[in-house]
Order: C-alpha cells, then structure tokens, then sequence
C-alpha cells in the first residue's frame, strides 16, 4: 500500500464503460464534504478507469479533487472487477477502504455514518444493500423477485450472527478496514471470483473479524441495469452463483406461477361448467363448495407469494407486477446454469469470462 499520508476513507470506484452513471455517483460523493469533511484533507475518492471506451475517463476527470487511475493490463485467472478494484486499493491511503459501484447515488453523510456504524459494532468489514431503483415493466416485474430469494438466502440476521457460518456482502456499498482487508488478501485472494463480494465476506467471517450486512435505504441507492440487455447479461453472470440449485429453483418459481395462474381459472371453469354439475340438487351443493376451497387455496398462495415478494425491500408499487417477472425469472435462472455448468463461460461489459462451476 502506498505510504504516503494516511486518511480516514479511500473510496474505490471501478469503473467500465459507465460514462451513463458515473457523474451522478461522483456527484453525490464529492457533495459528502458539505458536512465539514474536506475532501483530500480527510478521506480521497479514486476512480480506476478499467479499459472503457467511453466517456467514463472524461466523466472522472470532470470532478475536482477525484483522483483517476488506469487499471493495469488483465491477467491471466483475474476478473476485470478484481483487477481494478486491486490497483485502487493498493493505492488508497485510507484506514477505511469503501468499494462503490459506479451505478450508486450515496446520501449526505452516509460514508461517515458508515465508519460510525462499523466501529459501534466493532466489524472488520459493513456492508449495505442499497435502495435498488427501478424503470420498466421487466425490471418491476423480475427485481422484486431475485431480492426476495435473496433476502432468504443470505438472511441479513445469520450473516451478523458470529456463530452462523452465513456470510454475504453487496458490493455496491462494501466497507472494510485496510488492516482486516490485508490480512485477508484483499481482491487478489478473490482475483477470479464472479463474487467477489461475497467471497471477501465469507473470507472475513472464517478469519472472525467482524462481519456486518443490512439494506440501507438512507445511505445508498442504485440502479443496476440501464437496459434490458444488460439485466440479462448481468443475471445469467450472477444467479447460478448466488442460487445453490438454479434449475430447481426455477421448476419452483414456475409451480408458484401455475398455481397463481392456474387455480383462477379452474375456479371459472367450476363457475361456468354446465356440466361438470348435474342440476340434482345432491350433487349441485358441491359447486359453491368446490369454488370456496378452491379460493381459499388460491387467496393463501397469493399472500405467501407477497409476503415474500415483500421481503426484497421493493416499494409496493413495483413488486404488484412480480407474478408477471416469473417466466422472465425462470428463463434466467436455467441460462444462467447453462452458460455456468455446461457452456463454462459468461459474458459481461463486453468480456467474455470463463467459469469453473
């Protein structure tokens, strides 16, 4: 690490092709200072422009007092992400390293706040999960979805529980102790991982440093996706990874969906049916009580699949459409397993990655 003076907070901002977003994250970072924390004086913002050919550069270069570097070529066995994150860090002078994406908008004070938070609980390493927004039919639909099965998996509860073995991170928001951060290896012990985030975070829980995970809307949003294209891609690299069993999890979503779709219009059909019900009076009684069970049935599916939906944090608003997302899910959970299990390759920002699952 770099010797020169040290600071409270170094925040690292990979950065690829993000000439659309970097501004508005920059902005909302450099505007931390308005609270007395001077920039440069006490903590430092670097940008590593990781071989874009857009704007991004440019964008970074813009805003006074952020500091720009090029991440070195890429190795053999390092993922783009690592690589630069890697060459911010071993450049930061910070006591505090903050890893940020550029898709990030970060409220006034929060990176303080933040330290505050971290040294309270007495963590190595805080990480939030940000207030995700959302534009579209296909993202309101499929977002709510993904966070709630993530909200499951990595219940934020276990991984704060120093004796679960549970760990996670979001790294739109990943806060660490340079000296916690050392002595796990940093990015290079992660150097080829799609996870990086998490795999830093199962790496600190192991060495039992301090672990800390909570969504944060006061602190941080982001938007991940500017496209449809690009939330296929993004989820096809992620999903087979965050989800143990990515088929079988897609035969489940796509059995919630028959179910929700289904018991409708079997319920018409019992309403409408002229013939499935004699008009003898002993047999017509069991068309009300047909359609009652059947209701009850489809009412109690429908509330455990909000209550769920619930739990991604999503306003109301968005996670109303989810049911609609289900296919869309499906579709991705099984690409994402076979471009990881039988194609052994994935595509993001334009590099192609191979994998090992």
């Amino acid at each position: 690490m770099d010797d020169q003076s040290p600071l409270q907070l170094s925040v690292i901002i990979p950065a690829r092709n993000e000439e659309d977003c970097l501004g508005d994250c920059l902005g909302s970072l450099v505007r931390q200072q308005e609270a007395g924390w001077e920039l440069r004086s006490e903590w430092e913002i670097l940008v590593v422009n990781d071989a874009s050919t857009d704007g991004t550069r440019e964008v970074a270069a813009g805003f006074a007092g952020v500091t720009v570097l090029d991440a070195p070529p890429l190795k053999k066995g390092w993922t783009g992400k690592a690589n630069a994150t890697w060459a911010g860090a071993n450049t930061a002078r910070g006591a505090w390293l903050l890893f940020t994406d550029a898709d990030t908008i970060h409220e006034p004070g929060s990176a303080r706040r933040a330290i505050v938070e971290a040294e309270r609980h007495g963590v190595g390493m805080l990480s939030y999960s940000p207030r995700q927004l959302v534009r579209g039919l296909a993202q309101r639909a499929l977002m709510p979805l993904v966070f709630s099965d993530l909200a499951a998996t990595y219940s934020p509860a276990k991984v704060n529980d120093p004796a679960s073995h549970a760990a996670a991170a979001n790294g739109q928001f990943l806060l660490v102790r340079r000296d916690v951060y050392e002595k796990i290896g940093g990015h290079e012990a992660v150097k080829g991982s799609l996870l990086e985030d998490v795999d830093l975070a199962a790496l600190v829980k192991r060495r039992k440093l301090g672990l800390r995970f909570r969504y944060a809307p006061e602190a941080v949003s982001a938007r991940m996706y500017r496209s449809l294209g690009a939330m296929v891609q993004g989820w096809t690299k992620n999903l087979a990874l965050l989800f143990g069993n990515a088929p079988a999890l897609a035969g489940m979503r796509l059995l919630q969906l028959a179910v929700l779709a289904g018991v409708p219009l079997l319920i018409a059909w019992f309403a409408l049916s002229t013939t499935l019900f004699s008009d003898d009076p002993s047999r017509a009684m069991y068309r009300p009580m047909a359609i009652a069970a059947l209701l009850i049935v489809w009412g109690r599916a429908l509330w455990g699949f909000y209550s769920r939906v619930a739990s991604s944090n999503f306003a109301f608003r968005n996670y109303v459409w989810a049911p609609l997302g289900i296919p869309l899910y499906a579709w991705l959970l099984w690409r994402s397993w076979m471009h990881h299990a039988l194609r052994k390759r994935v595509v993001w920002k334009g590099r192609e990655i191979k994998t090992s699952v």
